[in-house]
């Protein structure tokens, strides 16, 4: 078993959907992804928060084995989003985007981070990325995630972090733009062609694919019947995927890739069922187990 070093946002979201609204809860991508893969693994964690963000949540991480020592607490207040999402689930509204000390952040790893084996790079901008490559001495996977304002503002400088990583997770409107393609397949193949081995496409309430070793398996979503909020079930996704590589030393092989959009895929579908982390919470070993059982079922002949 191996630790993942996870390097992004920690947040405070306000979120409106059809089932009702939440103010100022807790978000960002390393919260979700780590929280998520924290049931699989140990971390070690990279961000910046301001003097709101409370110091329980810290402590609640570390009690499920994720190091916050990279947490930067600087003076000011923590990243701030907030959205909104309509009858299509699939697509956030943002209504207000406030970096705070975010605007700010310079990820500096700590020494004893830079040994990291397992390393995913949250949706940041693409020098910020670059620069956490420079500082890790020799990964054995690294996963990026990055989302349609980098490939159009900032599409040069992603292009230079993509061939310096394995994994690249992105949804398929994402996947098009990068690409230039209107067929998702053909924007893989584009995308593989950039550097990444490996291309996971997320597809919602449809599920995600991967493309790996020239091979492409496709895992259905869990059923959900009440969709709470999807905010941050790209990253609970993440978590599950890269959680599962680490948790077995596994390599990018396509029959690990397999298992391990299974595992991302059954993770997600936690995340939707509340506002927040407050599913990833309360969500214990077992209940996983039980759903992933539950989708080997629908996907097995």
């Amino acid at each position: 078993m191996k630790k993942i070093l996870a390097v992004g946002s920690l947040a405070f979201d306000s979120v409106s959907t059809p089932a009702g609204r939440a103010e100022h809860v807790l978000g960002g991508s390393v919260n979700y992804f780590s929280l998520s893969a924290s049931f699989f693994t140990k971390l070690q964690v990279v961000g910046v928060v301001g003097e709101d963000f409370p110091k329980d949540h810290l402590s609640f991480m570390e009690g499920r084995g994720i190091d916050v020592s990279g947490v930067q607490v600087v003076p000011g207040k923590t990243f701030h989003w907030t959205g909104e999402y309509g009858k299509d689930l699939n697509e956030a509204i943002t209504l207000s985007t406030q970096l705070n000390v975010f605007e700010h952040f310079q990820p500096e790893l700590p020494q004893d981070y830079r040994n990291a084996e397992y390393l995913f790079l949250g949706n940041i901008a693409p020098e910020l990325q670059y620069s956490v490559l420079d500082q890790v001495k020799n990964p054995k996977i690294v996963a990026l995630d990055s989302m349609n304002f980098w490939i159009t503002g900032r599409k040069d400088e992603l292009l230079k972090v993509l061939p310096r990583i394995n994994l690249l997770t992105i949804n398929e409107g994402e996947a098009k733009l990068l690409a230039g393609e209107t067929n998702v397949f053909s924007a893989v193949d584009k995308i593989l062609a950039m550097g990444p081995q490996v291309v996971v496409v997320k597809r919602g309430e449809y599920g995600a694919f991967v493309s790996v070793g020239g091979e492409i398996f496709s895992c259905p979503a869990v059923p959900v019947r009440r969709v709470v909020d999807p905010t941050g079930a790209g990253d609970t996704f993440a978590g599950g995927m890269i959680g599962y590589l680490a948790s077995h030393d596994a390599s990018l092989t396509p029959a690990a890739m397999r298992q391990a959009l299974l595992t991302g895929t059954v993770m997600a579908s936690f995340t939707v069922e509340d506002f927040s982390i407050r599913r990833l919470q309360r969500l214990e070993k077992t209940e996983i187990e039980h759903r992933r059982q539950e989708l080997l079922r629908i996907i097995t002949p």
